[in-house]
């Protein structure tokens, strides 16, 4: 299992066993055929949501994200690992998803991305580019002058895919116009 794990410090606080839960997470969405993209719990107390984002390469249905809720759901009920309310979404990560597996930026590889780091590269902390894969340990970007530039993996403070409305808007349609 490949995880760019991330500590939740406000879960640490609240006794939550956040590998524990990420672990039976994972296992149901594997059971369904499908990838787990990333898991976040926001907010505190009444207010507190814990989101699941799934994928899978064909997309995912509303139907999908229904079986997966109501299986997390229940199997987080039994084990009884979150000591507080809270709400449970679960949804696909959308055309703007996180970048959180190192395999993710071989698999997008060529698509718009955002990048953050947390210390400044080159005088900056966002990059914005054409992703072309991973090697060393390090992303590697062909930013919008054509200059590439290897980010390592461990100063990315957060990586996103970007809507390419170039190729969008020059996609060929249908003979009904649907692209």
């Amino acid at each position: 299992m490949e995880w760019a794990f991330r500590p939740l410090f406000c879960c640490m606080s609240k006794g939550i066993e956040w590998d524990q839960i990420r672990r039976l997470i994972h296992e149901i969405i594997e059971s369904q055929g499908c990838e787990l993209v990333d898991v976040e719990l926001k907010g505190a107390g009444k207010s507190s949501v814990l989101r699941v984002f799934i994928d899978r390469p064909a997309g995912i249905s509303h139907r999908d994200c229904e079986l997966v809720s109501e299986q997390v759901g229940t199997v987080l009920d039994v084990e009884d690992l979150i000591a507080f309310s809270y709400t449970l979404e679960v949804s696909s990560p959308g055309l703007d998803r996180k970048l959180v597996k190192e395999s993710d930026y071989t698999r997008f590889e060529g698509k718009l991305a955002r990048i953050q780091t947390r210390i400044p590269l080159n005088q900056q902390k966002v990059f914005r580019g054409r992703l072309q894969g991973l090697s060393g340990g390090k992303v590697r970007l062909e930013l919008q002058n054509g200059n590439l530039l290897d980010i390592p993996l461990d100063v990315i403070r957060e990586a996103r895919l970007e809507i390419d409305w170039a190729a969008e808007i020059s996609r060929p349609t249908g003979s009904d116009g649907s692209k």
